[in-house]
């Protein structure tokens, strides 16, 4: 432990003083890192460094700061990727299950920005998995997988416009 600074000798020479000592003492020498350069030294300035090296030491993804809904949405999203992986309809059903869980229990304390977010249908998430394994059986592994996109849904009165303008 240091000794406390005596008063009436300025701040700055003690310090200095403390350090020539240490340095004297041979305290600095054979530190790790000692004649490396310092990591990300020449890259852009970033003021939030330290949050993303504590997440890459952590192992974690920046998900985990976002507000719970976007979360949840990005999940949602990943969630056909993320069902493909699994061998039986029972851990399918589990995962999509927790999700809607997550979901009821934001939905109930609604926190973060209002994002609409609502539970997922579980049969059709099965349904889907079940038409993915069946369409990887037919293709073989060497061809490139297709991968059909979601139809928009529309609202209904567009649907009722669109009625309109078709002729009789």
């Amino acid at each position: 432990m240091t000794e406390r600074k005596p008063s009436g000798v300025n701040f700055e020479s003690w310090v200095d003083k403390q350090i020539r000592e240490a340095e004297a003492r041979g305290d600095f020498d054979n530190l790790p890192g000692t004649g490396k350069p310092l990591p990300d030294a020449g890259g852009p300035h970033d003021e939030n460094w330290w949050i993303k090296r504590k997440l890459a030491s952590e192992g974690l993804s920046a998900d985990a700061l976002l507000p719970t809904s976007l979360r949840l949405r990005k999940e949602i999203q990943r969630l056909p990727d993320t069902v493909s992986r699994l061998t039986s309809e029972r851990a399918v059903r589990e995962v999509v299950e927790k999700l809607n869980q997550e979901i009821v229990a934001w939905m109930r304390a609604p926190s973060g920005p209002s994002i609409p977010v609502r539970p997922v249908v579980v049969g059709e998430v099965v349904e889907r998995w079940h038409a993915d394994r069946l369409h990887a059986k037919e293709i073989p592994p060497s061809a490139p997988r297709i991968v059909k996109p979601v139809p928009k849904r529309t609202s209904w009165w567009r649907r009722k416009s669109h009625r309109r303008e078709e002729p009789p």
